[in-house]
């Protein structure tokens, strides 16, 4: 048996802001960006894992959820509680300063970790930890 994982969710508060993230920053591709219902469907893919799509959605995006429980959701994303993605990439560094030049708020300078990373983090335009990591030791 074969399984593996197709799609990962990350919440934002707008989605045009997220595109130009992850598109224009992070140099995903837009895979889906399809309205159906008053709610948006918004994927998109690395390059390099052309298999992986991150869902991009709204709080408004779950038709069943209550009022008060996507103010919950957007709440907590407006905190920076929700949880983000971890990417790994070939030159941290040079990562990090495209990602800064962008303007992206920055949490943590490149470092090394006593774990066999050198990483870095960030948020998005919504406010998730986007954190960048390079293997040091293999």
């Amino acid at each position: 048996m074969d399984i593996k994982v197709s799609h990962c969710f990350i919440i934002v508060d707008d989605h045009d802001k997220a595109i130009g993230f992850y598109r224009d920053v992070l140099g995903f591709q837009v895979r889906t960006d399809v309205s159906y219902e008053g709610m948006r469907w918004v994927t998109v893919v690395p390059p390099s894992q052309p298999d992986l799509e991150i869902t991009i959605e709204t709080p408004e995006s779950h038709p069943d959820a209550s009022a008060e429980d996507k103010q919950k959701e957007y709440d907590l994303l407006a905190k920076g509680l929700l949880r983000g993605l971890i990417f790994t990439t070939d030159d941290v560094d040079a990562a990090f300063e495209h990602i800064r030049a962008s303007g992206a708020e920055v949490l943590q300078e490149p470092a090394d970790q006593a774990y066999g990373v050198r990483d870095c983090a960030f948020r998005d335009p919504a406010g998730n930890m986007i954190r960048l990591n390079q293997p040091t030791r293999r």
